[in-house]
């Protein structure tokens, strides 16, 4: 459950969640190449599966790493590309596959520069940083910064499944520094764009099985009618946009306490406006605000109404009420933890992967625009 607060500092009690604390220690290189930007793409399209964890916790994909692959978590809230790597202790690293540089025949260690990612509640990795050749689903870029961790918090090393982290967002969010100031790097999007047939990647969670991550291409037999497209706020580092309205079933109501919405593909729930919840929760049966798992849980029986949320000023996106259970959460499997929850008074609202099992959303880094198709199951 840890793993879908952390991100944003979401509280939950300590008995659902592990002791944090950085593992390693930054280890200081002496031998390293100094590099220059990353090149061009290989190819001008390209397609990697995202297969789900248990509840959909996330979702990771293959990601070839100078000649080595790795089960990375796509992350459009975030800009850092980071990875388990052979200078964690071997404690660290033993369910996961590290990264080796040695092994690799086009690593080169970027001379003094450092990444340090850490979320609210103190997890975070931090190590090193070079570049390689980095290959996702068929695309390739040759120089790819790469930020090789040598201390990662507990959550990171318990999950098993996870050898690091994609990031998507803006690259101006990205961490690397050069030691007295930050010098962020292109992430991977960033650097592979001007290559790709479109300047977009889509994502395609599916919320029964595995989904994919298109790069450079929008298939139109994966959404109904016409993509629906809206500006982003890209210079906040983020896929932003407004959010005003909502509507449980076909009443719609202002929400003028977190007008903006975050896309984030790293962050499980969709965390809105508290008064969205406690108005959506309103509606199931035997709901209730439990603050022992932190949000809201109820009868697994219970009828889901649908939710909808604006996506800019014009448009409203359904979420199926089917689409929102997140989980079981006690042991007879008859009590269920929602995939909607409070976003705890922050000013915004995240909308992870329980949107995106119902919408295809495409991210343009182009015209910096945000492209929403409602897939076929969003009835």
């Amino acid at each position: 459950m840890r793993k879908v607060f952390r991100k944003y500092n979401l509280e939950i009690r300590e008995e659902f969640m592990s002791k944090e604390g950085l593992i390693g220690q930054t280890k200081q290189s002496e031998n390293g190449t100094e590099t220059g930007a990353a090149t061009s793409a290989t190819n001008k399209t390209g397609t990697v599966i995202a297969a789900p964890e248990k509840n959909a916790a996330s979702f990771l994909s293959p990601v070839d790493i100078g000649g080595q692959t790795l089960n990375l978590d796509f992350d459009s809230g975030s800009s850092d590309l980071w990875v388990f790597s052979t200078a964690l202790p071997n404690a660290s690293i033993a369910q996961h596959t590290a990264f080796d540089p040695a092994k690799s025949p086009n690593f080169k260690l970027t001379q003094g520069a450092k990444f340090k990612i850490s979320y609210g509640d103190g997890s975070g990795a931090s190590g090193i940083v070079g570049t390689d050749k980095v290959t996702i689903g068929g695309v390739s870029v040759d120089n790819q910064t790469v930020e090789i961790a040598d201390a990662v918090s507990r959550s990171f090393v318990e999950d098993a499944n996870t050898d690091g982290l994609v990031g998507l967002a803006f690259s101006n969010l990205n961490t690397v520094n050069d030691g007295t100031k930050k010098t962020p790097a292109k992430t991977f999007f960033d650097n592979v764009m001007k290559d790709l047939d479109m300047p977009v990647f889509v994502a395609d969670l599916d919320p029964d099985g595995t989904g994919v991550y298109e790069f450079g291409k929008i298939d139109a037999t994966k959404f109904e009618g016409d993509m629906v497209w809206i500006p982003v706020k890209a210079e906040t580092g983020f896929w932003q946009f407004s959010s005003t309205k909502f509507a449980v079933g076909d009443q719609v109501v202002e929400n003028p306490q977190a007008p903006d919405a975050i896309a984030d593909t790293g962050t499980s729930l969709m965390l809105v406006d508290q008064g969205v919840a406690d108005a959506y929760y309103s509606k199931v049966e035997g709901a209730q605000l439990n603050a022992q798992v932190g949000g809201y849980i109820y009868p697994c029986g219970s009828a889901m109404p649908d939710l909808s949320v604006a996506i800019g000023d014009n448009h409203m996106a359904k979420i199926p009420g089917n689409q929102i259970t997140f989980a079981r959460v006690d042991k007879a499997n008859t009590t269920c933890f929602g995939g909607v929850q409070g976003n705890q008074g922050s000013k915004l609202q995240i909308y992870g992967d329980i949107m995106f099992k119902s919408q295809l959303v495409a991210f343009n880094g182009g015209n910096q625009s945000l492209g929403f198709g409602k897939k076929p199951l969003a009835k």
